[in-house]
């Protein structure tokens, strides 16, 4: 039989695509294996219809075709590769803060890097040295057998976070308010070293409570406290500003700013504090500055550390050790509940305090107030 044109006619039916377009769309079935196993057999099929020159069965087979291709495709038959796939199009980002190497682990493409850009300055290579990986899982295990250790909440409106132990490891489970429903879950080994979390909704919230958490757990024995605390940056010291929520951190580094010269803020929310070989403080920026956008990668050594609290007049003294040593323990961020971390809290704590001058001062919201705590703390 001889073939005219595109449309090869047999006998009264024309078939609606030539029989080598259609092979050709057979072996496109992906899969490295599907192709011999399955396209020479349906070859075999296809023509022996065809040459039968029974129209039905060939739009029949087409049609068939296509839908085997497309479950070839879709369907789990390639378990292994689709698992390679998913770890392969995983990404990890390591960060440095205040000397302390940590790993991100995400799915490319996850909404939740979108919430990593104040992490941006505090990008650095990978040199496989992390004090803890966090990685980021689609689906959480069963925890029914979960037992509750303690909640940890100063006020309603606070964070929540509730910690439990499970199978050997600790389950943190976080929400913004006491009264909020659990917006992460975090498993972590009893070291924190390794961390796997879930969140399920307010990505900021969950992913930074998620890595402010780690840090300051994982650092906690190695001479470093991530503080809740303002600092101002003056003639290359950091002064910190610490206080409970209210009292005006924030304010009194805005009035430093605007009323003294040579300022800059280095964070205003979260800066950590590290005790060095050499025996000095110094204060580093990291990527938790509340809601103010201050996210620097910079470090200065600390000149002084002042306690606010709101009064009627403007009058500062300096604390004694004690006092010192409690109103800093009290402003660090840690688990206090574990020996081992504690201890750890209890040791960087002691050390600051014996080499920074501590500060308590009552105070207005007015430039007085930032002339007076300057004139004190940096002479």
């Amino acid at each position: 039989m001889k073939m005219k044109g595109a449309m090869p006619q047999i006998g009264q039916a024309a078939v609606s695509s030539p029989p080598v377009r259609i092979a050709k769309m057979i072996l496109r079935v992906r899969g490295p294996c599907v192709c011999r196993r399955v396209a020479v057999p349906l070859l075999f099929v296809f023509f022996f219809i065809v040459f039968t020159k029974n129209r039905a069965k060939v739009r029949f087979f087409v049609c068939n075709v296509r839908a085997i291709a497309f479950f070839l495709q879709n369907k789990p038959i390639y378990q292994k590769n689709n698992y390679f796939c998913t770890n392969f199009h995983k990404m990890k980002k390591v960060f440095k803060v205040a000397g302390h190497d940590f790993a991100i682990i995400m799915p490319e493409g996850d909404r939740a890097w979108e919430e990593i850009q104040p992490y941006e300055p505090f990008v650095t290579e990978d040199n496989g040295n992390y004090v803890f990986t966090a990685e980021l899982i689609d689906a959480m295990p069963d925890t029914a057998d979960k037992q509750k250790v303690r909640t940890s909440c100063e006020a309603l409106e606070a964070p929540r976070f509730d910690v439990y132990d499970w199978k050997g490891q600790w389950l943190f489970e976080g929400a913004p308010t006491f009264e909020a429903p659990v917006r992460f879950y975090l498993i972590t080994d009893k070291a924190f070293t390794k961390a796997q979390f879930r969140m399920l909704g307010s990505t900021r919230f969950s992913f930074n409570s998620v890595i402010m958490l780690m840090f300051a757990f994982a650092t906690e024995r190695r001479n470093t406290l991530l503080m809740h605390s303002s600092v101002v940056v003056k003639e290359g010291k950091g002064y910190l500003f610490l206080g409970k929520s209210g009292t005006g951190k924030s304010t009194h580094s805005q009035l430093w700013l605007n009323n003294l010269e040579g300022c800059e803020l280095l964070n205003d929310d979260n800066p950590v504090l590290r005790f060095e070989e050499n025996g000095e403080t110094r204060v580093y920026g990291s990527p938790w500055s509340g809601k103010t956008p201050c996210y620097r990668n910079l470090d200065y050594p600390v000149g002084a550390i002042v306690d606010l609290h709101q009064a009627k007049e403007n009058k500062i003294q300096r604390m004694s050790i004690v006092k010192a040593y409690a109103t800093m323990y009290m402003s660090s961020s840690g688990i206090r509940f574990l020996k081992e971390l504690a201890d750890g809290i209890h040791a960087t704590t002691e050390k600051i305090v014996c080499s920074v001058p501590m500060y308590s001062l009552d105070c207005l919201p007015n430039a007085e107030a930032a002339y007076l705590c300057c004139k004190t703390v940096t002479q």
